[in-house]
């Protein structure tokens, strides 16, 4: 079984060490850095090979040294498509679409179940992010009123195996699931996803559901399939 390589950084040392803890009693994942201090996530990411290993990060927003927010716009700079997991105190309804327009995989409560969580991780480091039906309504009110749209080339056409492609991927579905429904390999898959994500000029998959949406190529009800 392949692991998934987790990241912990949060100033509560009780949590970071019991979330620790927790995950190496599992097969599936493997935690390859924890700390307090969001500093010192900086000085594990100047490493390529760190950069290289690091699936999903578990991020608090509110630290002593420096702000999750910070952390967080330092590692979409070092690592794109580093999937973010934020949890926090601070969790709020009306942050859904900031986290959404800043990469965040997903954002969660503090309370949250640490088996609710491994489940999450899963869901994010297998499809790139989670929200639950309820989180889903609130974003689509704030990007209908609170988003700004986005600057997008008036020219620009998708094909339509490019427009079955992201709707699939905004439905969940994994590279392997789309090769096997649309009778393409994955390796094929992988490829119109990087080019779809140059040719829309986003960074990573939630960019690419956030496109969708403002689009109108898939509706809430369909992504949360």
């Amino acid at each position: 079984m392949e692991k998934i390589n987790i990241a912990i950084v949060d100033d509560d040392y009780l949590i970071v060490t019991l979330l620790k803890n927790f995950f190496d009693q599992r097969d599936n994942l493997n935690v390859v850095f924890d700390s307090i201090d969001g500093y010192q996530l900086y000085k594990h990411l100047e490493d390529p090979k760190n950069v290289e290993e690091l699936d999903v990060l578990l991020l608090d927003l509110k630290m002593e040294t420096v702000g999750g927010l910070d952390v967080l716009e330092h590692v979409k700079s070092v690592k794109p498509d580093l999937k973010v997991v934020v949890v926090s105190s601070h969790y709020q309804d009306n942050s859904m679409g900031f986290m959404l327009k800043k990469g965040v995989a997903a954002f969660l409560p503090k309370g949250i179940s640490p088996f609710d969580l491994l489940d999450i991780i899963d869901t994010v480091n297998k499809k790139g992010f989670y929200f639950s039906l309820p989180q889903l309504d609130i974003i689509r009110e704030q990007i209908s009123t609170k988003s700004p749209q986005p600057v997008i080339d008036e020219d620009l056409e998708l094909t339509e195996r490019e427009i079955q492609i992201v709707r699939l991927i905004c439905q969940q579905k994994t590279a392997k699931e789309i090769g096997e429904m649309l009778f393409i390999t994955q390796r094929t898959v992988e490829g119109h996803k990087n080019n779809l994500f140059l040719k829309i000029g986003v960074k990573n998959i939630v960019g690419l559901v956030v496109f969708a949406l403002q689009k109108k190529i898939i509706s809430l009800p369909e992504l949360s399939l």
